[in-house]
Formats: C-alpha cells, structure tokens, sequence
C-alpha cells in the first residue's frame, strides 16, 4: 500500500456557499489545487479543491460538489492525503517529515534510543518526538546540532542528546 501524506485539514464553513477554510502543511499553500483529489484518512471520501485564496493563516477554498454552507460544516475537521509519490522529488539534504517517522533514533556512539514517533511544530521550530521502548518520549529542537545526521536509505535518524553535546554523559547528575 502507498504512503499517504495529509496534506491539509478542513476547518470551519466560510460563507454561505460551501467555501472552507483549509489549513495546508505544505511548503506552497496553493499547491493542493494540483495534486488532484484529496481523500480522506479513510480513503472513503474524494475532494477536489476548485478554487482557493489565501486568508491570513489559513486557505479559503472551495471543493467540488461542495455548495452550500451545511455542507461545509460536515467537512469540518476533515485532513485531506494524498499519496507519497505524488509528491515532488526532494534534494539530498532535504526529507518530507513523513519520511522520518519510523526510522530508528541512535546516539552518535551507536547505542539504540527508540524510533521517530512524529515531527512537531509548536510555532518556535521542528521538534523531533522520539519514542523509546520503555519510559516517557523524548522530545528535543530539531536543528543540526541534534539531529546531525539523517540517513533515511538507512532506515535511522542520529541524536547527539544533550548531555553528549556539553560533553557529559546523558545521566550525569
């Protein structure tokens, strides 16, 4: 089965004629008017965005078969996928987060600390949320410092853990 990537969540009904605010998680917001139909997580629904504006954080978008205000309203909270592969190639140093999630986390000296439980954006930068296999996630800057090496042909992410980076080992106290 194909990778799906979401790639945008309905909001709220705009207007009186079925328009949306749509939410992207795309590099180019206006992208999702040429990646053809969206389905939802289930695949059970199909949506084409027709027409879209930017707002101010947001997309107001209308969607094909979607005209009236009731209708918009049911499609609130929706997030729209669509296949990996239909995304663009991305540079060598460059990766969609939906590639990371699942590689193996280890130290720079090797020792196996979890896999890649998501990627995150509070608003202050990428957060890297690892999961061990015992114990609470860890959550750490995604920055180079961190994360200095990302090697997805491998299959793992490596983590320089804060008590590597001062020089002492991570349970130093």
């Amino acid at each position: 089965m194909t990778k799906q990537i979401c790639v945008a969540r309905i909001g709220a009904a705009h207007g009186v004629r079925g328009a949306v605010k749509l939410w992207t998680f795309t590099e180019d917001p206006l992208a999702v008017l040429h990646y053809g139909p969206l389905a939802s997580r289930d695949g059970a629904r199909t949506l084409v965005v027709t027409h879209a504006r930017e707002a101010k954080d947001h997309l107001v978008a209308t969607l094909e078969g979607v005209t009236t205000r009731d209708d918009a309203e049911k499609l609130n909270g929706v997030e729209l996928y669509i296949a990996r592969d239909k995304l663009p190639a991305t540079d060598d140093d460059e990766y969609y987060h939906a590639d990371l999630i699942g590689l193996s986390a280890e130290t720079t000296a090797g020792e196996a600390i979890g896999r890649v439980s998501a990627i995150h954006n509070f608003g202050a930068g990428d957060v890297i949320e690892i999961a061990p296999p015992h114990g609470p996630t860890l959550l750490l800057p995604f920055s180079n410092a961190v994360v200095p090496t990302v090697d997805i042909a491998g299959g793992r992410v490596v983590i320089e853990l804060p008590g590597e980076i001062d020089g002492d080992t991570p349970n130093d106290s």
